[in-house]
C-alpha cells in the first residue's frame, strides 16, 4: 500500500449511515430515492469526492453470473487501490462479496463495526446487517477509501 493515503473511516461510515432506509432500486444511486449496492458506494463516493468515479454502463441483475468477469473487483482496484488483508479491515472500509467461490464478486457494503456492515438489501432498503459467518466467509476483498480519487 506504499504511497496511498486513506480517509478516516469514521467519515465514510457517517455518510453511509445517512443512506440507511433508502429503498432498493436496481441501478439507482440516489439517497432517499433508491439505490442498489453499487449505487450506495457510488453515492458515498460522490458525497466525498464530488463526482462519479467513472461511468457505469447499464447492467442486468445477473450481470456477474452472465459475464463471468471480475468487473466489480477490477473497478474497486482501479478506484481504491489494491485490496487490504481481511485482518486489517476497519469501520468505513468497502467490502466486496461473492456468493460462491466460482462466481465473480457481486455485492458491496461498508463495514460499520467488526460485526456489522451497511448495504443495499435487495427487495428492501439500505440496512445495517450483522456480519455473521455466512456473510464473513463470502468477503472477496476489502478496500479503503483513498484521500483523493486514484483516477
Amino acid at each position: 500500500m506504499t504511497g496511498l493515503v486513506f480517509l478516516d473511516g469514521a467519515e465514510v461510515l457517517a455518510r453511509a449511515e445517512t443512506w440507511i432506509g433508502t429503498p432498493y432500486r436496481h441501478q439507482g444511486a440516489t439517497k432517499g430515492v433508491g439505490c442498489d449496492c453499487i449505487g450506495l458506494v457510488r453515492g458515498i463516493w460522490r458525497e466525498i469526492y464530488g463526482a462519479e468515479p467513472e461511468d457505469v454502463p447499464p447492467y442486468a441483475p445477473d450481470w456477474a453470473e452472465r459475464a463471468g468477469e471480475e468487473r466489480l473487483l477490477e473497478a474497486a482496484c482501479r478506484l481504491f487501490g489494491p485490496p487490504l488483508a481481511l485482518a486489517a479491515m476497519q469501520a468505513g472500509d468497502l467490502l466486496l462479496f461473492r456468493w460462491r467461490g466460482d462466481c465473480a464478486a457481486k455485492h458491496a457494503g461498508i463495514l460499520s463495526s467488526p460485526d456489522s456492515f451497511i448495504h443495499a438489501y435487495e427487495q428492501a432498503c439500505v440496512i445495517r446487517s450483522a456480519l455473521v459467518p455466512s456473510w464473513r466467509r463470502r468477503i472477496a476483498a476489502v478496500h479503503r477509501f483513498p484521500t483523493a480519487p486514484l483516477r
